[in-house]
C-alpha cells in the first residue's frame, strides 16, 4: 500500500491542500486534466500566492491518462460537475483498504460512495477562500472552516489520522459525527453565493445590501426546508447560522447571521465567489446543476417546493450561455418569484 497522497484536481482547493501536506513532509502527487497546468507544475513548481501561506514548491503532477499505481489516500478536489468522470477514472487507482476524501462543494459523497463504496468514502467540508490564477499558480486568500467526518458519524482510527493531516493545513480543522449537517449547511450557504454571482458586486456588497437580503433569505429558507425534509440538522460555520433560515425565525437572527457572514468575508482577500469567477473571468460552466440540482430533486421527492432555486438555476444557465449580463437587477427579477 502506498502512503503517497494523491490530489485529484490541482485547482484552488487541491493545490492549497497539497502544498500544506508537502510542507508537513508528506509525499504528494497531483493529478489534473489540464495538461498545461500539469506541465507548469512539473517544470516550475507549484506557487501558492496570498496572505495565508505563500509558498513555492517543486511538484510532481500527471494527467489522468498518465497515472499508474494504487493509492490509499486520495483527495478528490475537482469541481462538482466533474465528479462522476473523475471518480470513474480514479476508482481503479484506489487501494482496497484506501479511501477517497471529497474536498469539494456539494453532496458529492453520495456519488463517490456509489462507485467506490461508502466504506471507502470520507466526508469533508471546506469553506476557505482560494482561486486558480494560472498554470502552476493558485491564490489562497482566506481561512475558513475545515471539517472531516465518516459518513456514518463513527469515530475511527482513520478519521483521527485524517484530522491530524488536516491540522497541517489549518490548525482549527475539526472532526464531526454530523458531516451531512455541515454539507447541507454549505448547500444553503452555497445557494446564497449563487445569488451573489448573479451580480458583478462582491460577496460582501451583496450580503450587506438591504435590497438583497429578502430574496437571499427566501433562498436559504428553501434549502433549509429541503434539508429538514431529509431529517438533516444543518450546522453553521464562519458566521453562517442555518437556524436563522428556519420558518418563524426572528428577524434579529437573520440580521445577525448576515452581519456575521459579511464580517467573515471581509477577512478574505477573495472578493467574489468561484461561481462568479467561472462566469465573469473563466467564461465556463459553473457547478450550478451539480450543487443546486440535488436541492431541487430532493425537494421534489419530499414534496418541498423550490421555485426560487429553480429560477436561480435557470438564470445562471442564461449567464453561462451569454444570454444574460451580470447585474444587480437580476436579484430583483429573482425576487419576483416570491410575489
Amino acid at each position: 500500500m502506498s502512503t503517497q497522497i494523491l490530489i485529484w484536481g490541482a485547482g484552488a482547493i487541491g493545490a492549497s491542500l497539497g502544498a500544506a501536506f508537502q510542507r508537513a513532509g508528506e509525499d504528494v502527487l497531483y493529478v489534473d486534466a489540464d495538461a498545461t497546468h500539469v506541465a507548469a507544475m512539473n517544470d516550475a513548481g507549484l506557487t501558492i500566492e496570498g496572505p495565508v501561506h505563500p509558498d513555492h514548491r517543486a511538484a510532481r503532477a500527471v494527467t489522468p491518462a498518465d497515472l499508474t499505481g494504487t493509492f490509499d489516500r486520495i483527495f478528490l478536489c475537482v469541481k462538482a460537475l466533474h465528479t462522476e468522470d473523475a471518480v470513474a477514472a480514479l476508482a481503479p487507482h484506489l487501494a482496497a483498504d484506501g479511501y477517497v476524501v471529497s474536498a469539494q462543494n456539494g453532496l458529492n459523497e453520495v456519488g463517490i460512495a456509489q462507485v467506490v463504496g461508502a466504506n471507502r468514502t470520507i466526508g469533508c467540508f471546506v469553506n476557505f477562500g482560494a482561486d486558480y490564477l494560472s498554470p502552476g499558480v493558485v491564490h489562497y486568500s482566506g481561512r475558513g472552516a475545515v471539517v472531516v467526518g465518516e459518513l456514518d458519524g463513527q469515530d475511527t482510527d482513520r478519521i483521527r489520522d485524517l484530522h491530524r493531516l488536516m491540522l497541517t493545513f489549518d490548525d482549527r480543522a475539526v472532526t464531526t459525527d454530523n458531516i451531512w449537517g455541515y454539507l447541507w449547511g454549505k448547500m444553503t450557504y452555497g445557494a446564497l453565493l449563487f445569488g451573489t454571482a448573479l451580480t458583478d458586486d462582491s460577496i460582501v456588497d451583496v450580503l450587506d445590501g438591504a435590497d438583497c437580503r429578502a430574496v437571499l433569505t427566501a433562498l436559504g429558507q428553501e434549502t433549509g426546508a429541503v434539508a429538514a425534509s431529509q431529517g438533516v440538522t444543518p450546522v453553521g460555520f464562519n458566521g453562517f447560522h442555518p437556524e436563522a433560515f428556519a420558518p418563524g425565525a426572528p428577524q434579529a437572527a437573520l440580521d445577525r447571521t448576515f452581519d456575521e457572514m459579511v464580517a467573515h468575508n471581509r477577512t478574505s482577500t477573495k472578493t467574489h465567489s468561484g461561481i462568479w469567477r467561472d462566469l465573469a473571468v473563466r467564461k465556463r460552466k459553473t457547478e450550478c446543476e451539480a450543487q443546486l440540482g440535488p436541492i431541487v430533486a430532493t425537494g421534489r421527492a419530499n414534496g418541498v417546493p423550490t421555485p426560487l432555486t429553480e429560477r436561480l438555476m435557470a438564470m445562471i444557465a442564461q449567464i453561462e450561455r451569454g444570454e444574460r449580463p451580470l447585474a444587480r437587477e437580476n436579484l430583483k427579477e429573482l425576487a419576483e418569484v416570491m410575489a
